[in-house]
């Protein structure tokens, strides 16, 4: 069986090895860093989103191994809508699914950490156990005599799953015409925590993703399984930056969050925006994902995105599931590749602006009344019909077998005939009030 470099060890990294490592291949999982299990557990990374797995990605694990799927996805909170807490009245929740369906949150690091104890696990029964390659920068990835060579180390192919900045992808570059392009957006992230209550109860509802909405900026909140919560403070680099002394941050939060105030502590948060380091948030996107049969790149290496749909993850695990359906069904590796780059450019550019667009939604709508209706009309003809209607987050979240450009068109679809209800129940009004006018 061919012999493949996997370069990253990440969560996609991870699952790829995996994914190969179960069809025989010789694989080797190379990372620049050291083995995230042996760290210090105290010197927390800070630079950390919890994550959100909903079901494209639980179906990829399960594709790869229903069992291993079951263990390293142990512990998941779900989570069955957004509680929003506005600046004046009560929190309010705004279920996600039509009949119970639930995103589920889950620390990263844990997630990471477990995918890597599966290799181990994978390995104690395998002939050709993943080599693990720990503190190694991949400097050079070359092509020739139909081999791909990883800094000397001649292997059949590579797979690049390091990241926004991946060095795959740059080494490609030289090898294929490849379109590409790198946008910052003028948004920042900060960590917080929100630590357990009495005895690791939770002090907010743990079911829900929390959600503070400013418009401009905003705070969220995701479980953990230990009552804590972790919490991201997302804003505009000049905003973040501007918050460098101790008054101006208790004022500003005092003002905007008054009760995540309470749960965090006004000292955390201070220590946080003085101490911490801030975030940076970009989208990468490329086209083409391949060399020939040699090299192809997935995750954040070829579509890196904001973390405002939850899918980045999700997204990264379903590029394994479906070039390992390639595989497994196509003639050749070169055909898969080829295939594989064709058929998932249109839906990862479509996941891509979806990401950045549901800012403006977690930000600003949920608080909308016009917003408020259409999701409620939206949900009530989700139910009555679910056959020919669809709302768009149930799309993207809970129905894997409906790709991302898919998701897309239906929207555009569902949207016009929401408007053109909201135009009718308008009219209605309208005619209804000035004939009751009338005969007065």
């Amino acid at each position: 069986m061919p012999s493949v470099a996997v370069i990253g060890s990440g969560l996609v990294g991870c699952l790829t090895a995996l994914a190969l490592g179960h069809r025989g291949h010789e694989v080797t999982l190379v990372d620049m860093r050291p083995d995230p299990r042996l760290a210090d557990k105290s010197e927390k990374n800070l630079r950390s989103i919890n994550l959100a797995v909903s079901d494209r990605g639980i179906r990829a694990l399960k594709f790869v191994d229903p069992n291993m799927a079951e263990r390293v996805l142990d512990g998941i909170i779900p989570m069955y809508g957004r509680m929003i807490h506005p600046l004046n009245g009560e929190p309010e929740s705004q279920i996600y699914g039509l009949f119970g369906e639930s995103i589920n949150s889950i620390d990263r690091a844990k997630l990471n950490e477990n995918l890597l104890d599966e290799i181990e696990m994978f390995n104690k029964g395998s002939d050709k156990p993943i080599k693990l390659v720990f503190n190694k920068k991949t400097e050079k990835i070359s092509f020739k005599n139909g081999l791909a060579q990883v800094d000397g180390e001649t292997f059949d192919f590579v797979v690049g799953c390091d990241g926004s900045y991946s060095n795959t992808r740059y080494q490609m570059q030289k090898y294929v015409r490849m379109n590409y392009s790198q946008e910052y957006i003028d948004k920042c992230y900060l960590e917080l925590y929100i630590p357990p209550g009495p005895n690791g109860s939770f002090s907010i509802d743990a079911n829900h993703l929390h959600i503070w909405p400013r418009k401009e900026f905003m705070l969220i909140a995701l479980a953990n399984s230990d009552g804590s919560f972790t919490s991201t403070f997302f804003g505009p680099w000049g905003l973040t930056e501007s918050l460098n002394k101790r008054e101006t941050i208790e004022d500003f939060f005092t003002r905007n969050f008054p009760d995540a105030v309470e749960l965090i502590g006004i000292d955390n948060i201070v220590n946080v925006f003085l101490k911490n380091p801030k975030g940076a948030l970009m989208q990468v996107t490329c086209n083409k994902y391949n060399y020939e049969d040699k090299c192809i790149i997935l995750g954040d290496a070829s579509h890196s995105m904001v973390p405002f749909y939850g899918q980045g993850m999700n997204c990264g695990f379903e590029d394994v599931r479906i070039l390992m359906e390639l595989l497994d069904s196509k003639p050749t590796r070169r055909e898969a590749f080829d295939e594989y780059t064709r058929a998932r450019h249109e839906d990862l550019k479509s996941i891509l602006k979806l990401a950045l667009d549901n800012y403006r939604e977690m930000s600003t709508k949920v608080i909308s009344s016009a917003y408020l209706f259409r999701k409620t009309l939206d949900g009530i003809l989700g139910r009555m019909i679910p056959s020919l209607w669809v709302p768009m987050y149930t799309m993207v979240s809970f129905r894997g077998d409906i790709p991302y450009r898919e998701c897309i068109r239906r929207e555009r679809r569902q949207t016009r005939i929401l408007k053109a209800i909201e135009w009718s129940v308008i009219a209605t009004i309208g005619i209804s009030a000035y004939c009751k006018w009338r005969k007065n």
